[in-house]
């Protein structure tokens, strides 16, 4: 199901057709990039870390946005599986998903690692 939507980001960004000349681990790449390509969602995340769990109701507080607003966000992140949320009673709490951040990490350092330049010199 999350490779699906992952799939259906990257194309409705990109066109269905553009997305099959780079590889798994590109579009892949992209759509983390796209997903923590805003300032909320960050914020989120650093929220999330700063206290080990959240609850929705949380965010509006903490933020400033309308709950509306942060629960898209909050499904953004869900669907990249980036957070993880469980339900208690009305109560959504979602907290950082530590397997998917660790290989989001790995995959951004191996991509810093390519591009760095061997003896400084760029341009």
């Amino acid at each position: 199901m999350v490779k699906k939507a992952f799939d259906r980001n990257i194309a409705m960004n990109m066109g269905t057709t553009k997305t099959v000349l780079f590889t798994e681990e590109q579009n892949e790449l992209a759509n983390y990039a796209k997903v923590l390509g805003h300032p909320a969602r960050i914020a989120i995340l650093q929220h999330l870390v700063s206290v080990d769990t959240c609850i929705c109701g949380d965010l509006v507080n903490e933020l400033g946005l309308a709950q509306s607003t942060i629960s898209q966000h909050l499904k953004e992140l869900k669907s990249a599986e980036i957070i993880q949320g469980s339900i208690e009673g009305t109560k959504i709490c979602y907290c950082l998903n530590p397997g998917k951040w660790n290989e989001i990490k790995t995959k951004m350092n191996v991509l810093f690692k390519q591009c760095e330049s061997k003896d400084g010199d760029c341009c």
